[in-house]
């Protein structure tokens, strides 16, 4: 098999990495979407931590940039409570960061790990704003109560998402012969 130019790797890994935050614009079930599997691909792909993070994050901003668009009738920034969503994404990143196989279970750890990151994080963060629940236990516990109807389809899309990003990765690098996790190159 003939080794193909290393250097596309990381250009391979990012338009992977935004094609799924721009899937996000295609109609699809409510939460079942590709932002955890790409949280963790980047995760596991880039081993600049910087791009790591980054380049997922920027993604995903720059799909909500035209939801909220769609949402609020202009550009917005961020939206109330951006700061959990980003914040458990970023966790998600980082528990990435450990998948250096994929291997089935290691797999479907990660697309729960995903999934439960995600709920906790940002069910706490609608509760923590105080806008809607109260800010005692029972008002949490009812908060995350509230959340679990969405927790199904955000799992079955990570699980789902995860295997097939995964496991597309590994059918491109082993046909290009590129590497597993890959470093971004610094401009000079």
């Amino acid at each position: 098999m003939k080794k193909r130019p290393l250097y596309l790797t990381p250009v391979v890994v990012t338009a992977i990495v935004l094609l799924l935050a721009l899937s996000r614009l295609i109609p699809h079930p409510f939460n079942f979407s590709p932002l955890g599997a790409m949280a963790l691909f980047g995760g596991a792909r880039y081993s600049n931590r910087l791009a790591a993070y980054t380049i997922p994050l920027f993604a995903m901003w720059a799909s909500d940039l035209i939801l909220n668009y769609s949402y609020f009738g202009a550009f917005t920034l961020f939206y109330p409570g951006a700061i959990y969503t980003y914040g458990a994404f970023a966790l998600v990143v980082f528990a990435g960061s450990y998948i250096r196989k994929a291997a089935p279970l290691r797999l479907l750890g990660a697309g729960l790990a995903a999934s439960l990151i995600f709920f906790l994080v940002s069910n706490f963060g609608v509760w923590a704003s105080g806008l809607i629940y109260p800010k005692t236990v029972p008002g949490l516990t009812a908060c995350y109560a509230a959340g679990l109807p969405f927790f199904r389809n955000t799992l079955a899309g990570d699980l789902i998402y995860t295997l097939t990003i995964f496991y597309g990765w590994e059918a491109i690098a082993r046909y290009f012969s590129l590497p597993s996790a890959v470093a971004v190159r610094k401009s000079r």
